[in-house]
Protein backbone atom coordinates (compact mmCIF):
# COMPACT_ATOMS: atom_id res chain seq x y z
CA UNK A 1 0.00 0.00 0.00
CA UNK A 2 2.95 2.32 0.54
CA UNK A 3 3.86 2.00 -3.12
CA UNK A 4 0.60 3.61 -4.28
CA UNK A 5 1.62 7.19 -3.38
CA UNK A 6 5.04 7.07 -5.07
CA UNK A 7 3.45 5.56 -8.17
CA UNK A 8 0.88 8.37 -8.35
CA UNK A 9 3.40 11.16 -7.67
CA UNK A 10 6.66 9.95 -9.25
CA UNK A 11 8.54 9.55 -5.95
CA UNK A 12 11.36 7.12 -5.16
CA UNK A 13 9.61 4.29 -3.27
CA UNK A 14 12.81 2.80 -1.81
CA UNK A 15 13.91 6.14 -0.37
CA UNK A 16 10.50 6.54 1.28
CA UNK A 17 11.12 3.32 3.24
CA UNK A 18 14.12 4.55 5.21
CA UNK A 19 14.52 7.22 7.88
CA UNK A 20 16.06 9.74 5.51
CA UNK A 21 15.46 13.46 5.06
CA UNK A 22 13.90 12.52 1.69
CA UNK A 23 11.13 10.60 3.47
CA UNK A 24 10.65 13.31 6.06
CA UNK A 25 10.27 15.97 3.36
CA UNK A 26 7.26 14.06 1.97
CA UNK A 27 5.89 12.69 5.26
CA UNK A 28 3.10 15.22 5.76
CA UNK A 29 2.10 14.95 2.08
CA UNK A 30 1.97 11.16 2.45
CA UNK A 31 -0.21 11.48 5.55
CA UNK A 32 -2.56 13.94 3.86
CA UNK A 33 -2.81 11.77 0.71
CA UNK A 34 -3.49 8.68 2.81
CA UNK A 35 -6.22 10.47 4.76
CA UNK A 36 -7.90 11.53 1.51
CA UNK A 37 -7.85 7.94 0.21
CA UNK A 38 -9.06 6.55 3.55
CA UNK A 39 -11.79 9.20 3.81
CA UNK A 40 -13.19 8.19 0.43
CA UNK A 41 -12.82 4.45 1.15
CA UNK A 42 -11.87 3.24 4.67
CA UNK A 43 -10.82 -0.17 3.32
CA UNK A 44 -8.64 1.18 0.49
CA UNK A 45 -5.25 0.30 2.01
CA UNK A 46 -6.46 -2.86 3.76
CA UNK A 47 -7.61 -4.36 0.46
CA UNK A 48 -4.32 -3.44 -1.22
CA UNK A 49 -2.41 -5.26 1.54
CA UNK A 50 -4.55 -8.39 1.33
CA UNK A 51 -4.62 -8.47 -2.48
CA UNK A 52 -0.88 -7.83 -2.67
CA UNK A 53 0.12 -10.62 -0.31
CA UNK A 54 2.47 -12.82 -2.31
CA UNK A 55 1.79 -15.82 -0.11
CA UNK A 56 0.30 -16.69 3.23
CA UNK A 57 2.57 -16.74 6.23
CA UNK A 58 2.93 -20.35 7.33
CA UNK A 59 3.65 -20.93 10.98
CA UNK A 60 5.56 -24.14 11.49
CA UNK A 61 3.75 -26.60 13.77
CA UNK A 62 6.95 -27.89 15.33
CA UNK A 63 8.13 -24.50 16.53
CA UNK A 64 11.38 -24.73 14.63
CA UNK A 65 10.50 -22.08 12.08
CA UNK A 66 12.60 -24.11 9.70
CA UNK A 67 10.68 -22.87 6.68
CA UNK A 68 10.49 -26.23 4.92
CA UNK A 69 7.81 -24.88 2.64
CA UNK A 70 5.43 -27.63 3.71
CA UNK A 71 2.39 -26.22 5.50
CA UNK A 72 1.68 -27.93 8.79
CA UNK A 73 -1.13 -27.80 11.29
CA UNK A 74 -4.07 -25.75 10.09
CA UNK A 75 -2.18 -24.71 6.97
CA UNK A 76 -2.20 -28.34 5.86
CA UNK A 77 -5.99 -28.28 6.28
CA UNK A 78 -6.41 -25.21 4.08
CA UNK A 79 -6.38 -22.55 6.82
CA UNK A 80 -3.82 -19.82 6.49
CA UNK A 81 -2.31 -17.21 8.71
CA UNK A 82 -1.41 -13.83 7.34
CA UNK A 83 0.48 -11.23 9.31
CA UNK A 84 -0.41 -7.65 8.56
CA UNK A 85 2.03 -5.33 10.25
CA UNK A 86 1.76 -1.64 10.87
CA UNK A 87 -1.95 -0.95 10.87
CA UNK A 88 -2.30 2.61 12.14
CA UNK A 89 -5.96 3.46 12.53
CA UNK A 90 -9.04 2.11 14.23
CA UNK A 91 -10.72 1.92 10.81
CA UNK A 92 -7.99 -0.53 9.68
CA UNK A 93 -8.52 -2.79 12.69
CA UNK A 94 -12.29 -2.59 12.25
CA UNK A 95 -11.99 -3.51 8.55
CA UNK A 96 -9.93 -6.61 9.29
CA UNK A 97 -12.29 -7.63 12.10
CA UNK A 98 -15.32 -7.12 9.85
CA UNK A 99 -13.78 -9.19 7.05
CA UNK A 100 -12.00 -11.91 9.08
CA UNK A 101 -13.93 -11.94 12.35
CA UNK A 102 -12.51 -13.82 15.33
CA UNK A 103 -9.46 -14.93 13.35
CA UNK A 104 -7.98 -11.45 13.84
CA UNK A 105 -5.48 -11.12 16.66
CA UNK A 106 -4.21 -7.61 17.37
CA UNK A 107 -0.69 -7.08 18.64
CA UNK A 108 0.68 -3.79 19.93
CA UNK A 109 4.42 -3.32 20.37
CA UNK A 110 5.32 -0.69 22.95
CA UNK A 111 8.51 0.94 24.13
CA UNK A 112 9.04 3.71 26.63
CA UNK A 113 9.75 7.20 25.36
CA UNK A 114 13.22 6.87 26.88
CA UNK A 115 13.90 3.73 24.85
CA UNK A 116 12.56 5.35 21.70
CA UNK A 117 14.87 8.35 22.20
CA UNK A 118 17.84 5.99 22.64
CA UNK A 119 16.87 4.64 19.22
CA UNK A 120 17.12 8.19 17.82
CA UNK A 121 13.40 8.94 17.73
CA UNK A 122 12.60 12.65 18.00
CA UNK A 123 9.01 13.87 18.41
CA UNK A 124 7.85 16.04 15.50
CA UNK A 125 4.67 18.07 16.01
CA UNK A 126 2.18 17.50 13.21
CA UNK A 127 3.69 14.13 12.42
CA UNK A 128 4.04 12.11 15.62
CA UNK A 129 0.75 13.40 17.00
CA UNK A 130 -1.16 12.71 13.75
CA UNK A 131 -3.69 9.90 13.50
CA UNK A 132 -1.25 7.96 11.32
CA UNK A 133 1.08 7.68 14.33
CA UNK A 134 -1.27 7.56 17.31
CA UNK A 135 -4.64 6.49 15.90
CA UNK A 136 -4.55 3.23 17.87
CA UNK A 137 -3.49 4.75 21.18
CA UNK A 138 -7.13 4.63 22.32
CA UNK A 139 -10.21 2.66 21.34
CA UNK A 140 -8.59 -0.72 20.66
CA UNK A 141 -8.55 -3.62 23.08
CA UNK A 142 -5.38 -5.35 21.88
CA UNK A 143 -5.20 -9.12 22.17
CA UNK A 144 -1.46 -8.90 22.81
CA UNK A 145 0.86 -6.16 24.06
CA UNK A 146 4.58 -6.79 23.49
CA UNK A 147 7.12 -4.64 25.33
CA UNK A 148 10.28 -3.91 23.34
CA UNK A 149 12.52 -1.91 25.67
CA UNK A 150 15.79 -3.64 24.83
CA UNK A 151 15.54 -6.72 27.08
CA UNK A 152 16.08 -9.49 24.53
CA UNK A 153 15.16 -12.33 26.87
CA UNK A 154 11.89 -10.67 27.79
CA UNK A 155 11.11 -9.90 24.16
CA UNK A 156 11.94 -13.45 23.07
CA UNK A 157 9.67 -14.86 25.79
CA UNK A 158 6.78 -12.61 24.83
CA UNK A 159 7.15 -13.45 21.14
CA UNK A 160 7.38 -17.18 21.84
CA UNK A 161 4.13 -17.02 23.84
CA UNK A 162 2.46 -15.19 20.97
CA UNK A 163 3.75 -17.70 18.41
CA UNK A 164 2.53 -20.63 20.51
CA UNK A 165 -0.94 -19.06 20.58
CA UNK A 166 -0.90 -18.56 16.81
CA UNK A 167 0.18 -22.17 16.26
CA UNK A 168 -2.68 -23.44 18.46
CA UNK A 169 -5.16 -21.48 16.35
CA UNK A 170 -3.95 -22.94 13.08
Amino acid sequence: SRAALPQEHGLDFQRLLDASAYKESYRQDMIRWGEEKRGADPGFFCRIVVEGAAQPVWVSGDGSGSGTGVPRGAAAHGRRAQVVSDTRRLSDVEWFRDVYGDAVQTVRVVATEETRKRRNWVFVTGVDDAESECGLDQGVAFDWVITNDGDELSLDGQLETLLQRVRRCL
